[in-house]
This record gives structure tokens, sequence and C-alpha cells, in this order.
């Protein structure tokens, strides 16, 4: 009983055999006697690529006032529209001036008087120093008359400060416009009692030209946008829609917050943008990118030849015989859809940038030329939405079949 036994086991054993040896992968020599890959390659050039810091931003006017009333009064006109553009010094609602115009005539008809008793009060004064002199009244009576005339004038003092008052008061009657703005909606009708105590005021004015957007970096990009501040440099913002497919607007970088957010590690930057279309308005979420600096005449090729494995990152270099050989290269910064090769390539060298899904190193190809290469992504213009921080080389992950193994 126990021959058969180990007679099945060996059969078993040789069927496990059989099936491993039929299913094993051919090596990686057989690269060259396979069919021809077809591919898209594209020329390694020298160019400009430019360093962008990308950030999520809000948009902050430069002066926001809420306008109130300094008097109380009646509300008898409104002379503005929701959302006119007003000037500096525009009028924009008047109060019942009649109190004021009363009281301040009031307080003249006062001072009139008062300076009146005053002069009485000085020639009196005179004509008692001068009887004084021939000791013909009292001293004490002289003394009197001088304090008297010292208190007319105290009178007189006042009341002009009186008339002053009553003056200005008649002036916030015309409620005029303290800034260059938008107006918004109202929050007061015409005939209504207003007085400096209102929490809402009458009308909210937003100065749109110049508009600022604020936006955060992480702290280790500081020393490098201060430095080229320091040197003078004026860095470029520009302002793109919540997709970060569209551009609203362009700026520059006016300064950065004076403290590092300890619990992001970000510090605030502002950049300022005329804003001369009006494509901004405060509190709009906006995508920034900042270019903080361009590297000129560098080697760059296209982030679709990028491939990432056991060798690191590499691409596929396609040689002169029709083969492709696994060429690992150091990358820089990413512009868009280009990338700046630091070492590993040449200008003039020729890259996969399509069908590298299935080749390994060694392979046979077969250049399709229907396909142009593609076009190098215009500087500062996102090739898809931005995402925070300063860019980075993508790429696909591969392990090139064949190239490494030793």
């Amino acid at each position: 009983m126990f021959l058969p036994f180990v007679l099945a086991l060996l059969v078993i054993a040789g069927v496990v055999w059989w099936t491993r040896q039929g299913s094993a992968p051919q090596p990686g020599g057989n690269a060259r006697n396979a069919a021809p890959m077809s591919i898209v390659p594209e020329t390694v050039s020298k160019g400009d690529i430019a360093v962008n810091l990308n950030a999520l931003g809000t948009v902050t006017s430069l002066a926001t006032v809420t306008i109130r009333t300094q008097i109380s009064g009646y509300l008898i006109k409104v002379d503005f529209k929701e959302g006119d553009e007003v000037k500096k010094g525009d009028l924009l609602a008047e109060i019942d001036s009649r109190p004021y115009e009363a009281t301040l005539a009031q307080v003249k008809g006062q001072l009139a008087r008062d300076e009146a008793l005053l002069k009485g009060a000085q020639v009196d004064l005179a004509r008692y120093q001068g009887l004084a002199a021939q000791n013909a009244v009292p001293r004490q009576t002289l003394d009197t008359q001088v304090a008297l005339v010292a208190q007319d004038q105290g009178t007189v003092e006042a009341d002009r400060g009186m008339v002053k008052s009553a003056e200005v008061n008649l002036q916030y009657c015309r409620i005029l416009s303290p800034l260059d703005g938008r107006v918004g909606l109202r929050q007061v009708d015409q005939g209504n009692y207003v007085t400096p105590g209102d929490a809402n005021g009458l009308v909210v004015i937003t100065q749109i030209q110049p508009i600022s957007v604020l936006f955060t970096v992480p702290e280790d990009n500081l020393q490098a946008i201060a430095k080229r501040l320091q040197d003078g440099a004026v860095l470029p913002a520009t302002a793109y829609d919540r997709s970060g497919a569209t551009k609203i607007a362009d700026g520059s970088l006016q300064t950065f917050d004076s403290q590092i957010d300890p619990t992001t590690g970000t510090i605030k930057l502002r950049a300022q943008f005329p804003n001369e279309a009006k494509t901004l308005y405060p509190n709009q979420f906006v995508n920034v990118r900042l270019l903080l600096d361009t590297h000129k005449d560098v080697t760059t090729m296209s982030t679709a030849a990028i491939q990432r494995g056991v060798p690191g990152t590499f691409v596929y270099l396609v040689g002169a015989d029709s083969t492709v050989s696994v060429r690992a290269v150091q990358l820089g910064v990413t512009d868009g859809d280009r990338v700046e090769v630091k070492s590993g390539l040449a200008p003039g060298d020729r890259v996969v940038i399509d069908g590298a899904d299935k080749l390994r190193d060694g392979a046979k190809i077969i250049v399709r030329t229907e396909t142009a290469t593609p076009p190098a992504n215009p500087a500062g213009s996102p090739a898809a939405g931005p995402a925070p921080g300063p860019d980075k080389a993508g790429g696909k992950k591969q392990r090139p079949e064949g190239g490494q193994k030793q």
C-alpha cells in the first residue's frame, strides 16, 4: 500500500512542475526578439522653467467702510443707487438740517450778546484804570472789573466753540463718501429716523480698485520670498478661478505677515491687483500662482516621459538602432507639462512620451509619425488646477523589465 501512495505523490509533483514551466515568463534578453512596440518620441530641448508657488487665496478689499450718521434726524434724501461707483466726497444722503440750522442761529446770537458784554466790560475797565491812577476809586473796584473782563472773555470763547460745533453738526447733515468704491445694498430707507447708534449704518462702501488677495504658503518658502523682495524684485501673482483653469487677473506680491501660524506652519502673503476689469470681489475664492523665479536656458522635457520604478526616476531613451534603453534622470521643478532635467539627458536626446507602458530595456520600437510633439505649456499657466506648494515633478510609476536586473 505504501508504493501506490509514493507513485501518486510523484505524479502530482510532475504535473505541478510541468504547469509552472509552461507559464514561466520569458527572460529579459528576448526583448530584442519580440515584436516592435509603437511609441511617440520627443526631443529634449533647452528652455526657461518658471518656479511657481501655488496656493489658495481669498480676495480682500483694501478698505471697507460702513457709512453711519454722526447726528440724529430724519433721513430726507438718499442720493445713491445700489451698486453705484462713487468717488471720495460724493453726496450719499441728507438728514433734515432745520433743527441744526436753528441751533446754529441760536449760538451765534449768544456769541454776539456775550461779545457786546465783553466790550462794555473792557470800556469800564479802561475807565477804572484811569480813575485808580488818580486814587479816585478803590483798588478793589478795579480788581473786580479786571475779573469781570476775564470772565466775559471766557464766555465769548465758549460761545465760539459752540458755534463751531453747530456748524460741524450742520455739515454732518450732508453725508459724503469717504473713499472711492462701490456702494452695496441700502440698509435704511428714506424717511426713517437715524441715529449714530444704528448698528447696520446706512450703506457699506467697498474699495474694488485696487484690491488684494490673501493667501498662505508653507514657511519653508519664506526665506526665498523674503530674499527676492529684499533684492527689489517684483514677484508676479496670477489669480485663477476655482477650477484653476481660467485666469482672472494679474497682480504682484506686496508683502507677507510678520508671524508664522504655528498650527499650520504657513505664513500669510498679500498680493495686490489693479482689478481694472472688476473681476475680483471681496471674499471671492481664487487659486493663486506666484512666480518666485525663472530658471533660464535649462534642459527640459515633457512630464509624459517620466517613469518611476526600481531604478528611481527614469526615462526610455530612443537609440539610433530603433531600440530603447533605460536612463536614470534627476529632475528639477515642473512648470505645467514641462519639467527641468538636472542630469541624465542632454538637448537633442529623444525620449518616449507615449507607448511606454509595455516597454523594457532593449525593446525594439516603431516611431509613430501621426502624433506630433506636444507644445510646451506657457510659463505661468496651469496645466491643471494648481495645488498648494511648489511644483514637483510627476510621472508614471513603472518597473523597467530587464533593465535593472543584475
